[in-house]
């Protein structure tokens, strides 16, 4: 129940995006409301790890390595936010979906334990998936770039100094740094 209970809140920030695509908010907004969505979970953060805010849904829905470092959440918030803001729409939305629709199926194919490396099947889902979210936004060649660095962050997962790399951080950001190479690219 604990992975399912992280990847309903993963799932859940597809509503931003949605509320985009849908018209309900303009680009800028969607940038603002991603930067306070941010400095919301950055004061949380502040809060749990310099207080000591001891909530239980902290302990439901974090993993043993966010206990003393930023939870998966800020940093989710922390990328998201910067893509939303170094990028515009057709690059950013796919780099987000991607984090919050293909890493919580990865993550429930992947058993949601904390290995180096994900198995080659769930990594070849996670690149179809990817692939799927970014082809109605970005034409082949980007969309194919910007699966696989999508894939290659959820699915390789560093360790400097005992600090564990979250792919919520990485994914949007490669994603969209891959993506716009790829433009670039096709011209």
């Amino acid at each position: 129940m604990h992975e399912i209970g992280r990847r309903a809140v993963h799932v859940s920030g597809t509503g931003l995006p949605v509320a985009y695509l849908a018209g309900f908010v303009t680009y800028q907004q969607f940038r603002w409301l991603f930067l306070f969505g941010a400095v919301v979970a950055l004061a949380l953060e502040a809060v749990r790890l310099f207080v000591g805010l001891d909530w239980r849904l902290y302990d439901a829905l974090t993993r043993e390595y966010e206990q003393d470092n930023l939870a998966g959440y800020a940093l989710y918030m922390i990328g998201a936010t910067a893509v939303a803001f170094a990028f515009e729409p057709q690059v950013a939305l796919p780099a987000i979906l991607m984090l919050t629709i293909a890493d919580p199926l990865s993550g429930l194919l992947g058993s949601g334990e904390l290995r180096t490396a994900k198995e080659a099947s769930v990594l070849a889902i996670t690149f179809l998936v990817c692939f799927a979210i970014a082809t109605p936004f970005v034409p082949l060649v980007p969309a194919l770039f910007g699966a696989f660095a999508a894939t290659l962050a959820d699915g390789v997962k560093p360790v400097l100094w005992g600090y564990v790399i979250d792919d919520n951080l990485t994914i949007p950001v490669a994603a969209a740094v891959a993506i716009a190479a790829g433009l670039a690219v096709v011209g």
